[in-house]
Protein backbone atom coordinates (compact mmCIF):
# COMPACT_ATOMS: atom_id res chain seq x y z
CA UNK A 1 0.00 0.00 0.00
CA UNK A 2 2.58 2.50 0.95
CA UNK A 3 4.04 2.03 -2.25
CA UNK A 4 1.62 2.51 -4.48
CA UNK A 5 0.81 5.74 -2.13
CA UNK A 6 4.34 6.97 -3.22
CA UNK A 7 3.83 5.93 -7.30
CA UNK A 8 0.13 7.86 -7.14
CA UNK A 9 1.63 10.91 -5.51
CA UNK A 10 4.48 10.44 -7.45
CA UNK A 11 2.45 10.74 -10.81
CA UNK A 12 -0.06 13.18 -9.36
CA UNK A 13 3.32 15.76 -8.96
CA UNK A 14 5.04 14.89 -12.27
CA UNK A 15 1.35 16.09 -14.12
CA UNK A 16 1.32 18.90 -12.22
CA UNK A 17 4.36 20.03 -12.91
CA UNK A 18 3.69 19.55 -16.96
CA UNK A 19 0.43 21.55 -16.23
CA UNK A 20 2.60 24.01 -14.93
CA UNK A 21 5.34 23.78 -17.84
CA UNK A 22 8.13 23.07 -15.14
CA UNK A 23 8.73 19.55 -16.95
CA UNK A 24 9.26 19.28 -20.63
CA UNK A 25 8.10 16.05 -22.44
CA UNK A 26 10.01 16.55 -25.13
CA UNK A 27 13.91 14.96 -25.10
CA UNK A 28 16.86 17.40 -24.84
CA UNK A 29 20.13 16.53 -24.65
CA UNK A 30 22.61 17.46 -21.90
CA UNK A 31 25.28 19.80 -21.71
CA UNK A 32 27.35 18.70 -18.37
CA UNK A 33 29.96 21.30 -18.58
CA UNK A 34 32.93 19.88 -15.84
CA UNK A 35 33.01 20.79 -11.96
CA UNK A 36 33.73 22.95 -9.39
CA UNK A 37 34.51 21.84 -6.13
CA UNK A 38 32.05 19.74 -4.86
CA UNK A 39 29.20 20.54 -7.51
CA UNK A 40 28.86 18.97 -11.05
CA UNK A 41 27.69 22.18 -13.38
CA UNK A 42 25.39 22.38 -16.38
CA UNK A 43 25.02 24.39 -19.21
CA UNK A 44 21.24 25.27 -19.38
CA UNK A 45 19.79 24.40 -23.24
CA UNK A 46 16.34 25.12 -24.49
CA UNK A 47 13.56 23.32 -22.69
CA UNK A 48 15.39 22.73 -19.36
CA UNK A 49 13.29 22.51 -16.41
CA UNK A 50 14.69 21.89 -12.78
CA UNK A 51 12.16 18.85 -12.34
CA UNK A 52 14.01 17.42 -15.35
CA UNK A 53 17.29 18.23 -14.83
CA UNK A 54 16.57 16.66 -11.08
CA UNK A 55 15.23 13.12 -12.34
CA UNK A 56 18.17 13.06 -15.36
CA UNK A 57 20.67 13.66 -12.81
CA UNK A 58 19.74 12.88 -9.02
CA UNK A 59 17.04 10.61 -10.22
CA UNK A 60 14.74 12.00 -7.70
CA UNK A 61 12.17 15.28 -9.55
CA UNK A 62 11.91 16.09 -6.30
CA UNK A 63 14.93 17.77 -6.04
CA UNK A 64 14.07 20.51 -7.67
CA UNK A 65 13.69 22.40 -5.18
CA UNK A 66 16.95 21.49 -3.45
CA UNK A 67 18.40 22.82 -7.02
CA UNK A 68 16.54 25.98 -6.97
CA UNK A 69 17.33 27.07 -3.76
CA UNK A 70 21.10 26.01 -4.48
CA UNK A 71 21.08 28.51 -7.74
CA UNK A 72 19.29 31.04 -6.76
CA UNK A 73 16.63 30.08 -9.35
CA UNK A 74 13.36 32.99 -9.11
CA UNK A 75 11.20 31.22 -11.62
CA UNK A 76 11.64 27.25 -12.00
CA UNK A 77 9.61 27.13 -15.02
CA UNK A 78 11.87 30.16 -17.16
CA UNK A 79 15.48 28.96 -17.00
CA UNK A 80 17.63 31.40 -18.52
CA UNK A 81 19.35 29.31 -21.67
CA UNK A 82 23.10 29.50 -21.21
CA UNK A 83 23.23 29.48 -17.34
CA UNK A 84 25.19 27.69 -15.21
CA UNK A 85 24.04 25.33 -12.45
CA UNK A 86 25.07 23.98 -9.61
CA UNK A 87 24.22 19.63 -9.11
CA UNK A 88 25.87 18.85 -5.71
CA UNK A 89 27.42 15.49 -6.33
CA UNK A 90 26.68 14.08 -2.79
CA UNK A 91 22.86 13.53 -4.42
CA UNK A 92 24.14 12.17 -7.88
CA UNK A 93 24.22 8.60 -7.41
CA UNK A 94 26.51 6.86 -8.92
CA UNK A 95 28.55 3.46 -9.92
CA UNK A 96 31.96 2.40 -9.32
CA UNK A 97 33.94 2.16 -12.56
CA UNK A 98 37.55 0.86 -13.84
CA UNK A 99 40.32 1.95 -16.59
CA UNK A 100 42.01 -0.41 -18.85
CA UNK A 101 45.44 -0.64 -19.42
CA UNK A 102 45.33 -0.33 -22.96
CA UNK A 103 49.21 0.37 -24.34
CA UNK A 104 52.24 -0.43 -22.27
CA UNK A 105 55.69 0.13 -23.29
CA UNK A 106 58.69 -0.23 -20.90
CA UNK A 107 58.57 -0.62 -17.40
CA UNK A 108 55.72 0.12 -14.88
CA UNK A 109 54.20 -1.03 -11.75
CA UNK A 110 50.42 -1.18 -10.19
CA UNK A 111 50.30 -1.04 -6.81
CA UNK A 112 54.23 -2.19 -6.26
CA UNK A 113 53.39 -5.17 -9.00
CA UNK A 114 54.52 -5.27 -13.04
CA UNK A 115 51.53 -3.79 -15.22
CA UNK A 116 50.25 -6.34 -17.74
CA UNK A 117 48.47 -5.35 -20.91
CA UNK A 118 44.59 -5.42 -19.90
CA UNK A 119 44.81 -4.49 -16.33
CA UNK A 120 41.71 -2.96 -14.37
CA UNK A 121 42.68 -0.02 -12.75
CA UNK A 122 40.23 1.03 -9.75
CA UNK A 123 39.47 3.45 -6.75
CA UNK A 124 42.92 3.69 -4.80
CA UNK A 125 45.17 1.99 -7.33
CA UNK A 126 49.03 3.22 -7.82
CA UNK A 127 50.46 3.55 -11.25
CA UNK A 128 54.18 4.33 -11.51
CA UNK A 129 56.11 4.11 -14.64
CA UNK A 130 59.85 3.67 -15.00
CA UNK A 131 62.05 6.51 -16.83
CA UNK A 132 61.33 4.24 -20.01
CA UNK A 133 57.63 3.04 -19.22
CA UNK A 134 54.66 4.41 -20.84
CA UNK A 135 51.04 3.21 -20.03
CA UNK A 136 47.44 4.25 -21.68
CA UNK A 137 44.49 4.46 -19.87
CA UNK A 138 40.95 3.44 -21.21
CA UNK A 139 38.06 4.86 -19.57
CA UNK A 140 34.42 3.81 -19.91
CA UNK A 141 33.24 6.87 -21.71
CA UNK A 142 36.08 6.42 -24.20
CA UNK A 143 38.29 8.95 -22.43
CA UNK A 144 42.34 8.28 -22.58
CA UNK A 145 44.98 8.85 -20.43
CA UNK A 146 48.59 8.48 -21.33
CA UNK A 147 51.03 8.50 -18.07
CA UNK A 148 54.71 9.48 -19.73
CA UNK A 149 57.62 8.15 -18.01
CA UNK A 150 59.00 8.86 -14.51
CA UNK A 151 55.07 9.28 -13.80
CA UNK A 152 53.28 7.94 -10.37
CA UNK A 153 49.64 8.73 -10.26
CA UNK A 154 46.61 7.79 -8.13
CA UNK A 155 43.26 6.87 -8.99
CA UNK A 156 41.70 8.53 -6.37
CA UNK A 157 38.16 8.78 -7.71
CA UNK A 158 36.79 6.58 -10.56
CA UNK A 159 32.76 6.04 -11.01
CA UNK A 160 29.91 7.13 -13.56
CA UNK A 161 27.05 8.51 -13.08
CA UNK A 162 23.96 6.34 -12.79
CA UNK A 163 21.57 7.44 -14.72
CA UNK A 164 23.77 8.99 -17.47
CA UNK A 165 26.96 7.06 -17.50
CA UNK A 166 28.83 10.46 -17.64
CA UNK A 167 32.40 10.16 -15.87
CA UNK A 168 33.64 11.27 -12.42
CA UNK A 169 37.58 11.00 -12.44
CA UNK A 170 40.16 12.39 -10.19
CA UNK A 171 43.76 11.62 -10.30
CA UNK A 172 46.17 12.70 -7.91
CA UNK A 173 49.93 13.11 -9.68
CA UNK A 174 52.78 13.20 -7.28
CA UNK A 175 55.32 13.47 -10.56
CA UNK A 176 55.33 13.48 -13.96
CA UNK A 177 52.72 14.12 -16.94
CA UNK A 178 49.58 12.68 -17.86
CA UNK A 179 48.03 13.77 -21.60
CA UNK A 180 44.43 12.92 -21.70
CA UNK A 181 41.66 12.91 -24.67
CA UNK A 182 38.16 13.94 -22.40
CA UNK A 183 35.03 12.32 -23.55
CA UNK A 184 35.79 12.32 -27.05
CA UNK A 185 32.67 11.11 -27.96
CA UNK A 186 31.32 14.95 -27.02
CA UNK A 187 29.08 13.52 -24.55
CA UNK A 188 30.84 16.23 -22.24
CA UNK A 189 31.99 14.83 -19.03
CA UNK A 190 30.87 14.94 -15.27
CA UNK A 191 34.13 15.67 -13.53
CA UNK A 192 37.54 15.15 -15.05
CA UNK A 193 40.55 16.25 -12.89
CA UNK A 194 44.03 16.11 -12.46
CA UNK A 195 45.59 17.31 -9.00
CA UNK A 196 49.31 17.65 -7.81
CA UNK A 197 50.33 18.92 -5.08
CA UNK A 198 50.39 22.72 -6.25
CA UNK A 199 47.14 22.65 -8.06
CA UNK A 200 44.16 21.11 -9.69
CA UNK A 201 42.78 21.10 -13.38
CA UNK A 202 39.62 20.46 -14.43
CA UNK A 203 38.62 19.78 -17.10
CA UNK A 204 35.41 20.46 -19.96
CA UNK A 205 35.87 18.11 -22.54
CA UNK A 206 38.64 18.39 -23.92
CA UNK A 207 42.33 17.43 -24.97
CA UNK A 208 45.22 18.50 -22.39
CA UNK A 209 48.59 17.54 -20.87
CA UNK A 210 49.35 18.41 -17.33
CA UNK A 211 52.84 17.92 -16.00
CA UNK A 212 54.16 18.10 -12.42
CA UNK A 213 58.13 18.36 -11.68
CA UNK A 214 60.83 20.69 -9.91
CA UNK A 215 59.99 23.44 -11.62
CA UNK A 216 56.63 23.37 -10.44
CA UNK A 217 52.94 22.68 -12.70
CA UNK A 218 52.27 23.36 -16.14
CA UNK A 219 48.93 22.65 -18.05
CA UNK A 220 48.11 22.76 -21.97
CA UNK A 221 44.84 22.61 -23.74
CA UNK A 222 45.55 21.37 -27.15
CA UNK A 223 41.35 21.36 -27.53
CA UNK A 224 38.30 22.38 -25.38
CA UNK A 225 38.99 24.12 -21.62
CA UNK A 226 39.82 23.91 -18.19
CA UNK A 227 40.53 25.60 -15.41
CA UNK A 228 43.54 25.61 -13.00
CA UNK A 229 43.83 26.18 -9.47
CA UNK A 230 41.95 25.06 -6.26
CA UNK A 231 38.95 24.12 -7.87
CA UNK A 232 36.87 26.67 -6.96
CA UNK A 233 34.43 29.28 -9.22
CA UNK A 234 37.29 32.16 -9.24
CA UNK A 235 40.30 29.61 -10.54
CA UNK A 236 41.31 30.84 -13.85
CA UNK A 237 40.29 29.54 -17.25
CA UNK A 238 42.56 28.23 -19.74
CA UNK A 239 41.28 27.83 -23.16
CA UNK A 240 42.20 26.26 -26.52
CA UNK A 241 45.59 26.91 -27.38
CA UNK A 242 46.82 28.31 -23.95
CA UNK A 243 48.50 26.70 -21.83
CA UNK A 244 49.12 27.98 -17.33
CA UNK A 245 52.28 27.30 -15.17
CA UNK A 246 51.95 27.54 -11.44
CA UNK A 247 55.58 27.53 -9.48
CA UNK A 248 56.69 24.64 -7.03
CA UNK A 249 55.11 26.38 -4.11
CA UNK A 250 51.73 27.46 -5.76
CA UNK A 251 52.21 30.67 -7.10
CA UNK A 252 49.98 31.28 -10.34
CA UNK A 253 52.28 32.52 -13.15
CA UNK A 254 49.80 32.93 -15.30
CA UNK A 255 48.25 32.16 -18.92
CA UNK A 256 49.93 32.52 -22.37
CA UNK A 257 49.19 31.18 -25.56
CA UNK A 258 50.72 27.89 -26.78
CA UNK A 259 54.21 28.28 -28.52
CA UNK A 260 53.79 27.57 -32.20
CA UNK A 261 54.76 23.75 -33.88
CA UNK A 262 58.33 23.73 -34.90
CA UNK A 263 58.27 23.70 -38.66
CA UNK A 264 60.29 20.22 -38.82
CA UNK A 265 62.58 19.11 -41.83
CA UNK A 266 62.98 15.50 -43.41
CA UNK A 267 64.93 13.14 -40.79
CA UNK A 268 68.73 13.47 -41.49
CA UNK A 269 71.15 9.59 -40.29
CA UNK A 270 74.05 9.45 -39.11
CA UNK A 271 76.45 8.65 -36.81
CA UNK A 272 74.78 10.54 -34.03
CA UNK A 273 71.63 8.68 -34.75
CA UNK A 274 68.47 10.51 -36.15
CA UNK A 275 68.33 13.91 -36.39
CA UNK A 276 65.42 16.04 -37.10
CA UNK A 277 66.61 19.56 -38.29
CA UNK A 278 64.44 22.61 -37.60
CA UNK A 279 64.21 26.34 -37.09
CA UNK A 280 64.33 27.64 -33.55
CA UNK A 281 60.93 28.83 -31.91
CA UNK A 282 60.99 32.41 -30.62
CA UNK A 283 61.25 32.26 -26.71
CA UNK A 284 61.60 28.96 -26.63
CA UNK A 285 64.12 27.54 -24.08
CA UNK A 286 64.09 24.14 -24.58
CA UNK A 287 62.15 21.52 -26.88
CA UNK A 288 60.60 18.01 -26.05
CA UNK A 289 60.99 15.24 -28.58
CA UNK A 290 58.31 11.95 -28.20
CA UNK A 291 58.43 8.96 -30.71
CA UNK A 292 55.10 7.37 -31.07
CA UNK A 293 53.59 4.40 -32.82
CA UNK A 294 50.31 6.38 -33.01
CA UNK A 295 49.80 10.01 -34.44
CA UNK A 296 47.90 10.95 -31.15
CA UNK A 297 50.72 10.33 -29.20
CA UNK A 298 49.12 6.96 -27.20
CA UNK A 299 51.37 4.61 -27.86
CA UNK A 300 54.60 6.34 -26.76
CA UNK A 301 58.26 4.79 -27.27
CA UNK A 302 60.09 7.34 -25.96
CA UNK A 303 60.55 11.18 -24.55
CA UNK A 304 63.67 13.47 -24.46
CA UNK A 305 64.18 17.03 -24.26
CA UNK A 306 66.93 19.19 -25.84
CA UNK A 307 67.59 22.85 -25.14
CA UNK A 308 68.56 23.57 -29.01
CA UNK A 309 67.79 21.96 -32.64
CA UNK A 310 68.19 19.51 -33.93
CA UNK A 311 65.81 16.73 -32.49
CA UNK A 312 67.91 13.93 -31.64
CA UNK A 313 66.58 10.09 -31.25
CA UNK A 314 67.39 6.64 -31.17
CA UNK A 315 65.38 4.16 -33.61
CA UNK A 316 62.50 2.35 -32.31
CA UNK A 317 62.62 -0.50 -34.41
CA UNK A 318 61.03 -1.12 -37.95
CA UNK A 319 57.72 -0.12 -38.79
CA UNK A 320 55.90 3.09 -39.34
CA UNK A 321 56.37 5.66 -36.27
CA UNK A 322 55.63 9.26 -35.39
CA UNK A 323 58.14 11.96 -34.22
CA UNK A 324 56.06 14.63 -32.01
CA UNK A 325 57.86 17.70 -31.35
CA UNK A 326 57.08 20.49 -29.35
CA UNK A 327 58.79 23.95 -27.84
CA UNK A 328 58.75 24.69 -24.07
CA UNK A 329 58.68 28.17 -22.82
CA UNK A 330 59.81 29.09 -19.43
CA UNK A 331 58.23 28.15 -17.41
CA UNK A 332 57.99 24.86 -18.66
CA UNK A 333 54.96 24.97 -20.52
CA UNK A 334 55.21 22.85 -23.71
CA UNK A 335 53.76 24.53 -27.51
CA UNK A 336 51.66 22.96 -29.94
CA UNK A 337 52.64 19.66 -31.97
CA UNK A 338 54.33 19.35 -34.94
CA UNK A 339 54.21 15.62 -36.33
CA UNK A 340 56.34 14.01 -38.69
CA UNK A 341 56.13 10.30 -39.98
CA UNK A 342 59.19 8.07 -40.62
CA UNK A 343 60.02 4.59 -41.04
CA UNK A 344 62.05 3.06 -38.09
CA UNK A 345 65.02 0.44 -38.52
CA UNK A 346 66.13 -2.53 -36.74
CA UNK A 347 68.46 -2.55 -34.06
CA UNK A 348 70.54 -4.50 -31.93
CA UNK A 349 69.13 -5.80 -29.07
CA UNK A 350 70.47 -7.70 -25.42
CA UNK A 351 69.23 -10.96 -24.52
CA UNK A 352 66.98 -8.91 -22.29
CA UNK A 353 65.56 -7.29 -25.31
CA UNK A 354 66.63 -4.10 -24.88
CA UNK A 355 68.45 -1.84 -27.59
CA UNK A 356 72.17 -1.97 -27.47
CA UNK A 357 73.79 1.91 -27.15
CA UNK A 358 76.62 3.06 -29.81
CA UNK A 359 78.11 4.98 -27.05
CA UNK A 360 76.53 8.40 -27.82
CA UNK A 361 73.13 7.91 -26.69
CA UNK A 362 71.49 6.07 -29.20
CA UNK A 363 71.26 2.48 -30.15
CA UNK A 364 72.96 0.58 -33.01
CA UNK A 365 71.47 0.08 -35.85
CA UNK A 366 71.60 -3.68 -37.63
CA UNK A 367 72.44 -1.95 -40.44
CA UNK A 368 75.49 -0.23 -39.36
CA UNK A 369 77.60 -3.38 -39.05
Amino acid sequence: MKILFFLQRRMLFLLAAIAMGWLSTSHVHAQPSGARNTDFIYRVIQNDTLIDLAERYTNSPENWQDLQTLNQVVDPHGLSIGRYLRIPFDIIPELPSQARVSYLAGQATLNGKPVVLGDMLSEGDVLTTSANGFVTLNLEDNSISTITASSTVRVQRLRTFKSTGLLDAIFTMEQGSVESAVAPNNTGVGRFEIRTPVSITGVRGTRLRVHSNQQGVQTEVVQGAAQVGSGSFSDPSVLQGQGAALSSTGNFLGVRPLLPAPQLEAIQTGSQGWQIPFAPVAQAQSYSVLISADPNGTQLLSHQTFNTPPATFSSPGPGEYYAIVRAIDSDGVMGHDSHLKFLGQSVLRSGTGLPISSGFGTSVLLTTY
